[in-house]
């Protein structure tokens, strides 16, 4: 194989799937991108067959059939037993000579960071946080919702809205513009209106992401319930960080903390001011920083860290996604 075949780099989201074959030098040889990863949605061998779409096509543009390592970022890889039970149905596909699984937030982590040290905090759809050391000791959490003592990301954001949403308009709660701009989203007159159209999916259950925006708005106008919630994301995302930092022991050092995912990527202002303010107050030499680059050079660099690849390759790798990008097959 030599440096024709060294990492294949999987980064696969409930969205979409991104895979990357990587030489030993650091050379991207070949990408390709594939469908989303839902394995709770759709069984394990059904999702996994997204993901050999990719590859497929990856490895025919690359002109390889196998690699040394297999470095795959999965979204839904949450608790131990699913990274096993993924890293077999990885391993089955014969793709690589080794496979390690993790969850997809690692690819985020190691996509910003200059060697594996730090915390990432990824909020999305969901939240979710972890943090590395060189030494290979890790800090996460489950992360599969309430049940695991979570809360954040654009599905709770969302809900919390028309919870308050809904409380306004009948008496139960404080006075929020929510009560108008959330239904005013769907060209509805009243939250009754929207809590009746949600309930018999005249609007599909799906559109529901679509009022996180809609409550960020509202809270850059000035509305104090739509603030609180906004305050809250920060509060739980800083605690987060602060809990991986403390758990990795470097909370005295300073260490990037990583924030990525659509939420934390979209500018708010009200939002970054708060996650900042409230890092540098509870762990004041972590240097907070917003992560753009695409999460598959994560994965990429975790098989060249794997590999004990130079610095050299590590560098050429970072350079392929720091050029403008064609579009991916």
């Amino acid at each position: 194989m030599g440096l024709n075949a060294s990492v294949l780099a999987i980064d696969a989201g409930n969205s979409k799937t991104d895979v990357a074959v990587v030489a030993a030098d650091g050379t991207v040889l070949a990408t390709a991108r594939g469908g989303g990863f839902r394995p709770p949605a759709v069984g394990v061998s059904t999702a996994v067959d997204t993901i050999a779409d990719a590859v497929a096509r990856a490895y025919a543009a690359a002109g390889v059939t196998s690699v040394a390592h297999v470095s795959a970022c999965l979204a839904n890889a949450d608790l131990p037993v699913e990274e096993e039970q993924l890293t077999a149905a990885l391993h089955a596909r014969a793709w690589g000579g080794t496979v390690a699984v993790r969850n997809d937030t690692f690819a985020i982590l190691r996509a910003g960071v200059a060697e594996p040290r730090g915390v990432a905090v990824v909020c999305g759809a969901g939240i979710n946080c972890v943090g590395m050391r060189p030494d290979g000791r890790t800090a996460r959490f489950p992360a599969i919702g309430r049940i695991s003592g979570d809360w954040g990301g654009g599905w709770a954001l969302a809900e919390e809205a028309l919870w308050h949403a809904a409380r306004a308009e009948d008496g139960r709660g404080a006075p929020t513009r929510l009560a108008r701009t959330l239904p005013a989203h769907f060209g509805l007159d009243s939250m009754y209106a929207l809590i009746e159209a949600l309930h018999l999916e005249h609007v599909e259950y799906g559109r529901r992401h679509e009022l996180t925006p809609v409550m960020f708005a509202t809270a850059a106008e000035g509305d104090t319930v739509a603030r609180s919630i906004v305050d809250r994301l920060a509060d739980e995302v800083v605690t987060m960080a602060t809990v991986a930092l403390t758990r990795l022991d470097l909370l005295d050092e300073e260490v990037p903390v990583l924030l990525g995912g659509g939420v934390l990527t979209a500018g708010h202002a009200r939002l970054d001011t708060g996650v900042r303010d409230r890092l540098a107050a509870r762990a004041p030499k972590a240097v907070p920083r917003v992560v753009t680059a695409s999460p598959v050079l994560g994965a990429a660099l975790l098989g060249l860290d794997h590999l004990n690849a130079s610095p050299e390759a590590q560098d050429r790798t970072k350079a392929h996604w720091q050029r403008p990008q064609l579009p991916t097959p």
